[in-house]
C-alpha cells in the first residue's frame, strides 16, 4: 500500500485528504508543518507528498529544499492557494512534480497521484 505524506497546518485539510486518500488504497502519514514533515520522511519510507506551502515555520519550499537536501526521492504535490508563476518554477527545483491550486478536484488530484506513482 502505498504511503503518503499530508503536511498541512490545518487539520480540517489534512482530515480531508486522509478521507479521500485511505479509501483508495493510500497510507496516510500526517504533519502539521514542515519541520514535523522532515522528521516524518526520517520515519517512515515514503511514497508521495503532498504539502501546503504556506505554513507557519518552516514553509513548504523551504521543507522541499532539505528534503531534496536529505537525499529524499519521493515526488511533492504542492497543494496551495498560490498561483505565482515564479513560485511554481522554484518549487520544481525541489521536487515538486504537481502544483495543485486549492480548492483541488479530488479526481485529479487522485489521478495524479496514481500517475506519479505509476499505479
Amino acid at each position: 500500500m502505498p504511503r503518503i505524506l499530508v503536511i498541512d497546518d490545518a487539520k480540517t485539510m489534512r482530515d480531508t485528504l486522509k478521507d479521500l486518500l485511505i479509501p483508495n488504497g493510500f497510507e496516510v502519514v500526517e504533519a502539521e508543518n514542515g519541520e514535523q514533515g522532515l522528521e516524518m520522511m526520517g520515519q517512515h519510507a515514503i511514497d508521495l507528498v503532498i504539502s501546503d506551502l504556506n505554513m507557519p515555520g518552516m514553509d513548504g519550499l523551504t521543507m522541499c529544499s532539505h528534503i531534496k537536501e536529505q537525499g529524499y526521492h519521493a515526488p511533492i504535490f504542492m497543494l496551495t492557494t498560490q498561483t505565482s508563476p515564479e513560485l511554481k518554477a522554484k518549487a520544481k527545483e525541489f521536487g515538486v512534480v504537481a502544483w495543485i491550486v486549492k480548492p483541488h478536484k479530488d479526481d485529479i488530484l487522485l489521478g495524479g497521484i496514481r500517475k506519479v506513482l505509476k499505479l
